[in-house]
């Protein structure tokens, strides 16, 4: 049986498991409430890393639209500019091979010119060699007619020589200058070696600009033009290549006949067309100017004429590589070209070179 003191015991004890049964109790709900909270607290952080990963604001939505447009512009604008480069190699490679199609036809015609001017030429020299033989002989007459008595038939032998002797002259000048016209178109057509050499420039101007004048005047249209050479008499010896400056200066003089003509054509009487031929010694440098008082170039085609095959003629009148070729000739003398115009009154082209 058990005593009252182990009764008081086992009381005791049951008070005290209880009380720690519900202080470990409220311990336990506290841990626990603390846990959830936490738990809680971990998903929502998690829910919002998630939202801000998927769900962005307005703003930033248009930040990402804006930027996408930008590199669908640059793409666009990278495409166009890539475009446009191929079709202007491909125009390029259209102009060379058009070049060289119009370089072999010249070459052509520079061995045919060579042909034809080589068959001339002999007997050229026949006419002028004779012609000058032929006044000597007239002067060695006059002489023995000096020493006959004179009557009047010796009047009518004088005067009837003299004519001859006037004549003679004639064909021995005309004939020189026919030399002189084949000497050129041999030397064009041979192209010469590219070497320089010490020239007198304006002897040079003077006999190309009658050259291409006398060209003019033999081919279909021709016009009258009052050539103006206002040559600088104290510019001294420059060096160039002959051969192909020579072609600078027929390619000019050409154009501004064609640009003149053309004018004729369409103005009212009264247009006398003109050309300029200018040169003038500047220190170490030398300015050529051919200017013509033709129809002028447009404004808008002036930066285009350099351009290789553009042309203003019409149809097949010009090949579009005069004016580029002699400004490729001129850069290779080291030289400036320049254009100036005013549309309706005048064109006028400088060239500047080194004199020494």
């Amino acid at each position: 049986m058990k005593t009252k003191k182990t009764d008081q015991l086992e009381s005791i004890s049951a008070v005290v498991q209880k009380a720690l049964f519900k202080d470990l109790m409220i311990s336990d709900l506290e841990m626990a409430e603390e846990l959830r909270l936490q738990i809680d607290i971990r998903k929502l952080r998690e829910s919002w890393q998630v939202t801000n990963l998927h769900v962005t604001s307005p703003s930033e939505s248009l930040k990402k639209g804006n930027r996408s447009s930008r590199n669908n512009a640059d793409l666009q604008l990278e495409l166009t500019k890539t475009s446009t480069a191929l079709a202007d190699c491909r125009e390029m490679m259209l102009a060379a091979q058009e070049q060289l199609i119009e370089q072999e036809k010249l070459s052509s015609l520079g061995q045919l010119t060579a042909g034809i001017a080589h068959e001339i030429k002999n007997p050229l020299n026949f006419i002028t060699n004779f012609s000058e033989l032929s006044v000597e002989y007239i002067n060695e007459i006059h002489q023995l007619l000096n020493k006959i008595q004179k009557d009047e038939r010796h009047e009518e032998i004088s005067d009837l020589l003299n004519d001859i002797r006037r004549n003679l002259n004639l064909i021995h000048n005309h004939g020189t200058r026919a030399h002189s016209i084949v000497k050129s178109m041999l030397l064009h057509s041979r192209g010469g070696s590219g070497a320089m050499e010490p020239v007198d420039l304006n002897a040079l101007i003077k006999e190309y600009v009658n050259l291409a004048f006398h060209g003019m005047r033999a081919n279909n249209d021709p016009i009258n033009v009052t050539i103006d050479l206002q040559l600088d008499k104290e510019l001294k010896e420059v060096m160039l290549n002959p051969e192909s400056f020579s072609r600078v200066i027929l390619n000019l003089c050409k154009n501004a006949f064609d640009a003149m003509r053309e004018k004729v054509q369409t103005s009212e009487k009264g247009y006398l067309p003109k050309l300029r031929v200018k040169t003038l010694a500047e220190q170490d440098k030398v300015l050529i100017e051919f200017e013509d008082n033709g129809p002028g170039i447009p404004e808008e085609i002036r930066d285009k004429l350099l351009m290789p095959f553009f042309t203003t003629k019409k149809g097949v009148e010009g090949t579009g590589l005069g004016l580029s070729i002699s400004h490729d000739i001129i850069k290779t003398h080291g030289g400036i070209f320049k254009i100036e115009s005013v549309e309706g009154e005048y064109a006028r082209f400088k060239i500047i070179l080194n004199i020494a």
